[in-house]
């Protein structure tokens, strides 16, 4: 073969076809590859005017007809489709060669195929790639992990074609085995804070406000040009003002009230109970999911259970617009804050050594979170690259602090008027939380060790203690 490819694609679904588009459309000659070869021919057929594509039936020709060092993008299902499709690579690949796996895969297979690969003098790159069919095509947010090593022959491209913000890619190096994929999973929990948040806020204003979708929609276009700003504000202004073809009504309100998963935001929830970072803004939309596709418990609750509610009473109608406002951004900031917790804890966990700072950074455009207030959050990371806590930072503490009085009046309206908020709740709750002089943790911790003799430390003295609760209750150092 006379010309070789400077990256392969395979497995050609709507992200694989995208991203091969996107390489070739940034002159890169591209080798593409499918299980059903009518998919690879279909691409060619289709869009071979994007650039220059080398279409093969086998793996083999596949991989032989890649320069090296071979870098070869899986685009399969995560799980054991991937697995199957590594070990079809590795008989084919020589020393140095690249495998990036560009899909949602759980970070704990990544770590084990990239020491797998590892023995075999090849490099395995875990990437998360964020925006959807959309981004994949046009410049996506990427996160790849794996070696430093892979990152100098493999980054360059990557980077050319991620989105760019300012002229700065959207991608950057995150670290060792399974820190890209790890950061992609942080990535969908927060985007599954912010859209049950969203989704919060909107439910607030029609209760509140009695108005329509197209109504709320208005409202979410117009803080979209504050500090608000963001792909998921912009997506729902459009997708409240849409209307229904077929029935004539707001499209919102012929949609089932049941909001389905594909996983990751479990994961950051189970993850996050593993490492005992409290991101309770993630957990509370996870379980609101859950909650909404729970048909049996909802039916039997229907009608049954007591509301004793009160009826909304707004008087001033742009001052409960402001106070939803102000209490969506307070919450959305409690989540990034968490999620970089989360991050934090892992990097230190596994050694990874992240830079929270730069994820802010290549989050800023391409991917589905991506939002005006993450330029603050990677300014804050460039002011205290060790800073423990998001809020803290003196941007977030004002702007965040400016909005307690109208959360604390959007929450307890919610509840008094019986409307769920989980997401918006249980944010107040944990900045409340960890603000607090002191926890009622403190008669846990005594009640652990009535029960469990599981013991405690004293606030006045050093050390680990037991009170003997079944005998003459002497405390005893331990």
């Amino acid at each position: 073969m006379s010309e070789l490819a400077q990256i392969g694609v395979t497995g050609l679904a709507v992200m694989g076809r995208n991203l091969a588009r996107n390489f070739a459309r940034h002159g890169y000659t591209v080798a593409v590859h499918n299980r059903s070869f009518a998919k690879t021919e279909s691409l060619v057929a289709d869009h071979g005017d994007d650039g220059t594509f080398l279409p093969s039936e086998s793996m083999a020709d596949f991989v032989a007809s890649i320069e090296r060092p071979r870098k070869v993008v899986v685009m399969v299902k995560a799980g054991g489709p991937t697995d199957a499709v590594i070990d079809e690579l590795i008989p084919l690949l020589e020393e140095g060669d690249i495998v990036i796996d560009a899909g949602n895969a759980h970070f704990p297979d990544t770590r084990r195929r990239e020491e797998r690969l590892r023995e075999h003098g090849l490099h395995f790159v875990g990437s998360g790639v964020s925006g959807g069919e959309e981004g994949a095509l046009n410049g996506p947010s990427i996160m790849p992990g794996g070696s430093a090593e892979s990152y100098v022959t493999l980054g360059p491209i990557l980077e050319d074609i991620s989105a760019k913000v300012d002229g700065v890619p959207c991608c950057t190096y995150v670290g060792p085995d399974g820190a890209g994929h790890f950061v992609k999973m942080v990535h969908n929990g927060i985007e599954y804070a912010d859209m049950q948040l969203i989704a919060e806020a909107y439910d607030l204003l029609k209760q509140g406000l009695g108005a329509s979708a197209a109504e709320i929609g208005q409202i979410f276009a117009e803080w979209n040009t504050g500090d608000l700003e963001s792909f998921l504000i912009e997506i729902t202004a459009d997708v409240l003002q849409h209307v229904d073809a077929e029935t004539g009504s707001a499209f919102v309100d012929v949609i089932l009230d049941r909001a389905e998963q594909k996983g990751t935001g479990r994961w950051t929830v189970q993850n996050g109970l593993d490492l005992g970072v409290p991101i309770t803004g993630i957990a509370e939309a996870t379980f609101a999911r859950a909650l909404s596709g729970s048909v049996p418990q909802r039916t039997a609750a229907a009608g049954v259970l007591r509301a004793e509610a009160g009826a909304w009473d707004v008087t001033d109608r742009d001052a409960f617009v402001e106070d939803v406002r102000l209490a969506l951004y307070a919450s959305k900031v409690v989540a990034y804050s968490q999620g970089f917790d989360q991050i934090a804890a892992a990097s230190e966990e596994f050694g990874w050594d992240i830079d929270r700072g730069a994820m802010a950074r290549i989050w800023r455009g391409g991917c589905i979170i991506r939002a005006r207030f993450l330029n603050r959050i990677t300014e804050a990371y460039e002011r205290d690259a060790d800073l423990p806590l998001l809020l803290a930072d003196p941007y977030f503490t004002e702007s965040v602090g400016n909005g307690v009085p109208a959360w604390r009046r959007i929450v307890s309206l919610a509840a008094l008027n019986g409307v769920p908020t989980p997401a918006f709740s249980s944010s107040l709750a944990y900045y409340d939380g960890v603000r607090a002089d002191r926890l009622p943790a403190a008669l846990v911790q005594a009640q652990r060790d009535f029960f469990g003799a599981h013991t405690y430390q004293r606030v006045d003295k050093p050390g680990v203690f037991h009170t003997e609760w079944s005998l003459d209750r002497t405390e005893t150092a331990q």
